[in-house]
């Protein structure tokens, strides 16, 4: 009987694995239920018995997506430096890149999905949240002089290059920016730009360490 019970739950991981695989690859619209049935070698009804409709793969993956980021974004209350700051960010952007599509096709998702409307704006808030807890850790170990006015829109500015990313990536080569050959550079880059916001405002000791972090990287 155990064993019986497991496999439902194998079959459903491993549609999951699958789904996720497919959707990063060619992009959520591009990727139908037949496709994905095809890929796994199973029959349309055996997908149908575990996701009835394209909407609840999605939902799913966006579920798991969203409780690994909300653990996550708890690490931001430990940010005291520059180096803190790269290894959260720098770790945001291996989830999302690992969740891609999501970001992707973000807009057409949230046109379609009412569920995911709603679900992102908990994402935004939650993502600003953080990124105001990393500039309040900066300030109280002083790695950072920043005015509570210009904290807000600083802190909005980078949540919105979090979000958009991948997605001007994507604009800029779009044959090759969402290829796994390209994660680490893709990453960095977001990263670094995502902190070069916070330039006028750091410190020159740790203005330096954050040059020495990226190294020879060449910034676009």
């Amino acid at each position: 009987m155990p064993p019986q019970q497991k496999k439902p739950r194998r079959t459903a991981e491993r549609i999951l694995e699958v789904t996720l695989d497919l959707f990063n690859r060619f992009g959520e619209p591009n990727v139908s239920t037949t496709l994905i049935s095809a890929e796994l070698n199973i029959s349309p009804g055996n997908l149908y018995y575990h996701y009835p409709a394209k909407d609840e793969l999605i939902n799913s993956l966006f579920d798991r997506y969203e409780r690994t980021l909300n653990d996550l974004l708890h690490a931001a209350d430990n940010v005291k430096n520059v180096e803190d700051a790269w290894l959260f960010f720098h770790m945001l952007f291996e989830l999302i890149w690992q969740y891609r599509f999501l970001y992707r096709d973000l807009n057409d998702l949230l046109s379609k999905n009412r569920r995911l409307e709603t679900h992102f704006q908990f994402v935004l808030k939650n993502k600003s949240r953080a990124v105001q807890a990393v500039l309040d850790g900066l300030t109280r170990h002083s790695a950072i002089r920043i005015d509570a006015r210009e904290a807000e829109p600083v802190a909005t500015s980078m949540v919105v290059v979090l979000t958009y990313w991948l997605s001007y990536e994507y604009v800029r080569d779009p044959r090759r920016a969402l290829e796994p050959e390209s994660a680490g550079a893709a990453m960095m880059r977001g990263a670094y730009h995502v902190l070069s916001l916070l330039m006028p405002y750091l410190e020159p000791a740790q203005k330096e360490h954050l040059h020495g972090l990226v190294g020879s990287y060449n910034k676009p």
